[in-house]
C-alpha cells in the first residue's frame, strides 16, 4: 500500500535509537512512550517515511510495517517463526496462490499471515483455544478481515487421523511431526510436499526416519543462518555485525510418492558399502 496514512492503518514508529513500536491510528488517540505522547491526528494524512515529533519534541520515523517488522513485533502467545526461516519454508514447502495447506501448530501466526499472503489456503489444527485466538486477531490486523475467509481454525489434535483435505501442502510446527506423518499420506494428494520446522536435530532424524517408513521421498533437512554487517560508507567501515541470529530451528520436507516404500533417489546399502583392502586396515 502507498499513499498518505489513513485512520484505522497499523504504522511502525522507529526513534534515535532504532527502537520500533507499532500502533494503529485512531483519530483523536495518542502514542505515549518514555519520549511523550505523538498525536495520531498528526499521522493522519501524513506522507509514509515522514517524521514526526512527540510532545517533548522526540523525533520518530513513520512507515507502514512490513511483514517480518510485524512478526518481531506483535503480541504472541507462543514463540514466533523468524523471518529468516519464513522465506525459506515459502520455497521449500513450494507455496503459492490457491495452495490448500494443511497447517498444525499455529502458535501466533507469523507463519499463518505469511502463506496466506502468497496466497494460500489454510485449513488449521492448534490444541490451545488461546493460541488459535491470537492466531486469528493477528491476522486480522496485520492483513485485514478478507484474509481469514482463507483461513479454517480447528481446535483440535494433528497427532489423529485428519479429517479435512484433500491438500496440497502441510506445514508443522509441533514437538512430534513424525507422528502426523502416517495421516499425512491419506490427505496429501501425489506428488505433495510436507514440511516440519523443529528446533532439534534429533526432532528432524526421528521425522525423516517416519517419512521413510510412509512413502515419502526427496526428503532433506536444513537450517538458515542470518548474518548481517555494519556499513559506514562515511568512515569507511564495514564489517560483519557482532551479533547474529545462527540456529532456530532445521526445515524438514519430503514427497509423497505413488510407489512405496523405496526411494530411488536413496543410495542403497549395498551401493554405499566401502570395500577395505587389506592395506587400508593396515
Amino acid at each position: 500500500m502507498t499513499g498518505p496514512l489513513q485512520a484505522g492503518e497499523l504504522v511502525m514508529m522507529v526513534d534515535r535509537k532504532k527502537r520500533r513500536y507499532l500502533t494503529t491510528i485512531v483519530p483523536g488517540g495518542e502514542f505515549h512512550t518514555h519520549a511523550g505522547a505523538v498525536l495520531h491526528d498528526d499521522l493522519i494524512g501524513a506522507s509514509e517515511g515522514c517524521t514526526v515529533r512527540s510532545g517533548r519534541n522526540s523525533a520518530f520515523l513513520v512507515v507502514r510495517p512490513t511483514l517480518a517488522d510485524y512478526v518481531l513485533k506483535m503480541k504472541r502467545g507462543a514463540q514466533v517463526i523468524y523471518p529468516k526461516d519464513l522465506g525459506p519454508i515459502l520455497m521449500h514447502a513450494d507455496i503459492g496462490p490457491g495452495c490448500r495447506v494443511f497447517e498444525s501448530g499455529l502458535g501466533s501466526a507469523a507463519l499463518s499471515m505469511t502463506m496466506l499472503r502468497a496466497g494460500a489456503v489454510i485449513t488449521g489444527y492448534e490444541l490451545r483455544e488461546d493460541f488459535a485466538n491470537r492466531a486469528v486477531k493477528n491476522i486480522e490486523q496485520f492483513l485485514g478481515a478478507e484474509a481469514l475467509e482463507r483461513y479454517d481454525v480447528h481446535i483440535r489434535t494433528a497427532y489423529e487421523p485428519i479429517d479435512h483435505g484433500p491438500f496440497d501442502r502441510m506445514v508443522l510446527d509441533l514437538p512430534e511431526p513424525w507422528n502426523v506423518v502416517p495421516h499425512a499420506r491419506d490427505v496429501l494428494g501425489d506428488g505433495g510436499i510436507i514440511l516440519a520446522y523443529t528446533p532439534s536435530i534429533l526432532q528432524a532424524t526421528r521425522f525423516r526416519a517416519a517419512l521413510t517408513r510412509h512413502g515419502f521421498g526427496l526428503s532433506e533437512t536444513l537450517e538458515v543462518m542470518n548474518r548481517s554487517w555494519h556499513i559506514e560508507p562515511e568512515q569507511q567501515a564495514v564489517r560483519p555485525d557482532h551479533r547474529m541470529v545462527a540456529h532456530t530451528g532445521f526445515l524438514t520436507t519430503g514427497r509423497k510418492l505413488v510407489t512405496e516404500p523405496d526411494d530411488p533417489t536413496t543410495p542403497s546399502p549395498d551401493s554405499t558399502r566401502k570395500t577395505i583392502t587389506a592395506d587400508e586396515e593396515e
